[in-house]
């Protein structure tokens, strides 16, 4: 299952759950679970990879002192 796919299935769950005055039935549920869980393990993948941004700030780069 595709990334984008995750994420729009997630999505319209939280619409549906909504409109259902804030429940899931059984059958949501676990597929709620799953998707999260799908999500979960792309998210720490990136993480342990490095290949999430960290922010904060740069080290400033040292002048040449014999100018």
């Amino acid at each position: 299952m595709q990334p984008s796919e995750i994420l729009k299935q997630i999505r319209e769950l939280n619409e549906t759950w909504r409109k259902q005055n804030f429940s899931f039935t059984q059958e949501q549920k676990a597929t709620y679970s799953k998707l999260r869980e799908l999500r979960r393990e792309r998210v720490k993948y990136f993480h342990d990879n490095d290949m999430v941004s960290k922010g904060g700030l740069r080290p400033k780069e040292k002048e040449d002192s014999t100018k």
